[in-house]
Order: C-alpha cells, then structure tokens, then sequence
C-alpha cells in the first residue's frame, strides 16, 4: 500500500496492489487489517472480488473432474419431458446409441430429456456426466449421473459443456435450450470452435424456427445463408450419431466415418 497527501501537489492517494483509490474513495484501514481483524463484518465474503475466487473454484472443480473423458456430446432439452414420451424415449435411446460408440454423455444433470440422456448412457456402461446448476428451486442430480457436479454460476457450467464436447445435440425445449442452442451457433459461427457440429432432434419443433431464420435474419443480413447450414435438424438417433462421428474422424484427422 502506497499512500500520497495532497501536500505532494496531486489528490490523496492509495495504492493498493493493482488498485488506485483517490479522493474519497481512500480508506484508512489497509487489506492486511481487513482480514485479520477477524472483529469486522463478515459482508465482505458477499463482494465481488471474493466472487471471483468462487468462480475460479468452479473453473479448477470443472477442469479437474471433466480432464480426463474421452471424447463426450453435449445434450440439451426440456427438464419437463417425462418418461414414456416419444423425446423422453429418442433421447434415452440416443444416450444408449453414443454410449456403445465410446462417447461420454453430458446434460444439465437435471430430469426430463437430460435424465433420459444419461439414463440411457449409464445402461449402456457409458461414462453419464451431469452438470447441474444452482436454481431458486430444489433440484437435484438425477439418479442416472455418474459423474456430476453443482455450479453455482450459469458461464462456468456453459464453458464445461463447449470444453469437454465434440457436438452439441439439442431436443425440444424452452428458453434455457434456446440459450445453449444459439451460443453454440455463435461459437461455430465466429470459429471459437471448429469441426464441431450441432444437431436438432425432432424436425416438428425445430423446422419452423429455421424456416424464420432463412426467410427473415437472411434477407435482413442479420446472418448469412451460409450460418444456416451450421446446424442439422434429424428425425433419426442413427443419423445423429453418424453425423458426430464423422465429425470427430475429421477432427481427429481420421477421414470420413
């Protein structure tokens, strides 16, 4: 800590680390006395720099746990879908399919198209990842993750799920599937990730939404024709899964699958 008075011909001063406060933002206790004084107020775990040491916690639980999983596919989808629906069904047996490809599977954790997700790889003797999210409400890791962890904040977990995969795969869903969609579209589009495809599960849901992009975002010159073929839109679990590896041969430099 440095500290200069308005004697030395500038405003007072104080140094602290990287940090220069002035004028009345210039305090009287030091960074050193702050925490040590262990009479003070316990607000100062709430700020934003001891949030960062949390987030930074995230990243290093994140990048410790996930390091070492072979080559993994992110899926999305409504947590409202239950079992015995046909996308419940689609994405157990999508789970399933990956699974025997020697794929890992990565959801939210949470119930609904991410259980049947990780329901279906863990049957299958898969590696079933779960990320799951802190929300108002309770909600827990479904039964069928293996291996799982709880973040607190929406941008570390967003950056587990693009890290740790080779494609996105995306079922019907509401307005937190829209958000991953469109980022991973972002991410391809701007060359953040390469050879990295991204799949629509169910054509009913999703040709509509395209069928706008292409009629409206195009002749706007809000996107190009081109960004529209960065995402496939499938009926067909087999397809999807070919599609992923042939992906992942390229990427690996294997040739076509």
């Amino acid at each position: 800590m440095v500290e200069s008075s308005p004697d030395g011909g500038g405003p007072r001063e104080k140094q602290r680390g990287p940090i220069i406060l002035r004028r009345g933002q210039v305090t009287a206790s030091t960074t050193d006395q702050r925490l040590l004084d262990t009479r003070g107020a316990s607000d100062w775990v709430h700020t934003d720099p001891w949030r960062v040491l949390r987030i930074q916690a995230e990243f290093v639980e994140g990048f410790g746990l996930l390091a070492e999983l072979p080559a993994a596919v992110s899926l999305f989808g409504s947590a409202r879908t239950p079992p015995g629906d046909p996308d419940y069904q689609a994405a157990e047996a999508l789970g399933s399919a990956l699974a025997r490809s020697g794929l890992a599977v990565i959801t939210g954790g949470g119930p609904g198209i991410m259980e049947a997700a990780n329901k279906g790889a863990s049957e299958a003797g898969g590696i079933s990842v779960g990320l799951g999210i802190e929300l108002p409400f309770e909600q827990s890791l479904n039964d069928w993750v293996d291996i799982g962890i709880q973040f607190r904040y929406f941008f570390a977990r967003k950056t587990m799920f693009v890290k740790y995969a080779q494609a996105f795969v995306v079922f019907p869903g509401g307005f937190g599937t829209l958000d991953e969609l469109f980022e991973a579209l972002t991410l391809v589009q701007t060359g953040k990730v390469t050879s990295f495809p991204v799949v629509l599960y169910g054509s009913g849901y999703w040709q509509g939404l395209f069928d706008w992009v292409r009629a409206t975002l195009v002749p706007a010159g809000a996107v190009a024709a081109a960004d529209v073929d960065l995402v496939r839109i499938s009926d067909d679990v087999e397809e999807i899964v070919h599609i992923i590896q042939r992906a992942e041969a390229t990427r690996t430099g294997g040739g076509s699958a």
